[in-house]
């Protein structure tokens, strides 16, 4: 059985962060936030890891040389996070197993969680696991969109939320896995059909279930993988968290 790659999405400026550096690199606890994804993925044995770069990647590149079991990936036209996975394509055409897609700017992402998604693939395999959690106030995040039986059937971003939609505290966390040929399979569908004429990974799980193929959130993703960081405010947020849970 192949044993699991993983992707992590590295290619942002990070605009609102008031600095030049790619937003991967910005600073937590002295070390680059990309840095506490990369251990999280060692930590759950992850052998081999394709890092998604585009802004200042030389640097991105230099900072993360000394890491063993990364490839660089570049995105010259970033396109949307959609876009950003089908650059990797080439690099994992032959995988048949285990695909993780993480996002380089969630340090918070714990082992334990991505243990769970791992486990859970071995038992059941099936074409893509979303990590999800509920939070008391869901703003600005994707809601996840369940049938009468509790089956996933989409992601619904916030500004496309209906009023009931947006009551939903379960929300999507930009962390999956997936079987490598479906992911291949949904990436050659996308379609830039938005206002941002981007390619969205967040509608690779819906074209897989309009596929008929089984597709499964389960929220066991930790309060503390619910923060986010856009501002040197949350930042500076994310750092407390991380000094009180002993990092």
């Amino acid at each position: 059985m192949s044993k699991p790659i993983a992707i992590i999405l590295a290619a942002g400026q990070g605009t609102r962060m008031k600095s030049d550096l790619p937003k991967v690199l910005c600073p937590i606890l002295e070390r680059p936030m990309i840095s506490y994804v990369l251990d999280a993925l060692e930590a759950v044995g992850i052998e081999r890891s394709l890092v998604v770069v585009g802004y200042r990647s030389d640097e991105v590149r230099r900072q993360l040389a000394q890491r063993n079991n990364l490839e660089f990936v570049e995105q010259v036209q970033r396109l949307g996070t959609g876009h950003a996975v089908q650059t990797c394509v080439d690099f994992f055409r032959e995988h048949q197993g285990a695909v993780l897609v993480l996002t380089g700017d969630s340090p918070m992402i714990q082992p334990t969680s991505l243990k769970q998604l791992l486990d859970h693939y071995e038992r059941e395999h099936p074409s893509c696991i979303l990590g999800t959690l509920h939070k008391d106030n869901p703003a600005g995040l994707g809601r996840i969109i369940r049938d009468d039986t509790g089956q996933f059937t989409g992601i619904v971003e916030e500004k496309d939320a209906t009023e009931a939609q947006r009551s939903i505290t379960e929300v999507n966390m930009s962390t999956y896995l997936f079987r490598g040929p479906d992911l291949i399979e949904a990436l050659s569908q996308l379609t830039n059909d938005n206002r941002q004429s981007e390619y969205y990974l967040t509608d690779c799980p819906g074209i897989l279930v309009e596929h008929g193929m089984n597709v499964q959130a389960l929220p066991v993703l930790q309060p503390c993988e619910a923060l986010t960081i856009n501002t040197i405010d949350e930042l500076q947020l994310v750092e407390t968290e991380m000094l009180k849970m002993g990092y």
